[in-house]
């Protein structure tokens, strides 16, 4: 787990060294890593079929449709993460993390890292319980998170899930809905030193996230693509 670092330029550090995610990450795949991606889709339908969900198969898109999404470096996952347990704790967000913290000292979230995901399942199940560096969330809707070996970084989750737990967030945050995540208000709120007074420019690396998240899991529902960490 990447450390949250101090400065504008460590951010950028590791966001450089870190965390995308992928939607149609067979198209410009070459045959090695091809084979690789379908001997996990074979193992996804396995998992899906067990847990008696609906079947799904990656689609080849063309690369006009596939699409690279950030996240900021590992840190950016697990600040959001963060939020999303504080939320469900105690149905509001946390004070924003300084220059000097880490999301992942947060005993909520430890605690939470530390547990398999619940029955009957928690609120942000498929934001959380995930793999902060591998692994898939398909455009299947499935209640549970898919907790397994055989899943490429032990959990598989649904993209329809993720969606639907990603606006929930969006709304905590007041993320305006025609917000890009690439404008210049997110990369300065994303980039300060200081998290800013009020609005949802507090948060600005969660909102930063919560927006690719948005996008990633709203492609993968329209395109039948898979969500790949890279």
């Amino acid at each position: 787990m990447a450390k949250r670092l101090g400065t504008v330029w460590s951010c950028w550090q590791d966001r450089a060294m870190g965390l995308n995610m992928v939607v149609g990450v067979l198209s410009d795949a070459d045959d090695d890593y091809s084979g690789m991606l379908r001997t996990d889709f074979t193992a996804i339908g396995k998992l899906l079929e067990r847990a008696g969900a609906p079947q799904w198969t990656e689609p080849d898109l063309v690369a006009a449709e596939d699409a690279e999404f950030e996240m900021w470096g590992y840190s950016g996952l697990h600040a959001i993460r963060r939020l999303a347990v504080h939320l469900a704790a105690g149905g509001c967000l946390p004070e924003p993390l300084h220059e000097a913290q880490r999301a992942t000292d947060d005993p909520l979230l430890s605690e939470v890292y530390k547990a398999l995901p619940g029955d009957p399942p928690g609120p942000f199940d498929h934001l959380i319980h995930h793999s902060d560096c591998e692994g898939y969330y398909v455009p299947v809707d499935f209640t549970h998170v898919i907790v397994a070996k055989t899943a490429r970084g032990g959990y598989l989750g649904s993209s329809v899930r993720l969606l639907a737990e990603t606006r929930r967030l969006a709304e905590a945050l007041g993320l305006p809905q025609d917000l890009d995540p690439h404008s210049e208000e997110v990369f300065e709120a994303a980039d300060a030193e200081e998290p800013a007074g009020e609005g949802w420019q507090r948060y600005g690396v969660e909102s930063y996230v919560c927006l690719q998240l948005l996008q990633a899991a709203q492609l993968s529902i329209a395109t039948g693509a898979a969500i790949a960490f890279t």
